[in-house]
């Protein structure tokens, strides 16, 4: 019996062997794996504070200047378009004095002629009467 436990012992020491090695592999993978994630959010962040920040400062600066220009064209619009309905408001009470002024004086007109008409008819009935 003694040969047999020597025989399995060997296959055991080398499993166990083998399983240290497997472990601090692994460990190592482990350490390796933390110290290239730190790296890159190292340059990550170098990268965001080098590159990004300004780009965003810039942007934030434009994005101000938009707000302030919209907000003048609106109020521009808002001053044009008041304008213009002032004007058409003003053409529209214009346009109806003349309408106006002009029916007046065609209804003048129209009761001078028909005036005359009735002053002619009148002149032209009795010649033929008489």
């Amino acid at each position: 019996m003694p040969g047999d436990l020597q025989s399995v012992s060997i296959p055991l020491w080398i499993m166990a062997v083998v399983s240290v090695l497997q472990a601090l592999l692994l460990i190592g993978i482990g350490v390796g794996g933390y110290l290239v994630y730190s790296r890159v959010m190292t340059l990550v962040n170098d990268l965001e504070r080098r590159q990004i920040a300004p780009l965003r400062e810039k942007a934030d600066a434009i994005m101000a200047d938009v707000k302030a220009i919209t907000a003048r064209v609106s109020q521009q619009t808002e001053r044009v378009d008041h304008a213009i309905t002032g004007t058409i408001d003003r053409v529209d009470d214009t346009a109806a004095r003349v309408r106006a002024g002009v029916h007046d004086r065609v209804n003048q007109a129209v009761g001078v002629v028909r005036g005359v008409r009735a002053v002619i008819m009148s002149l032209l009935h009795r010649e033929s009467h008489a």
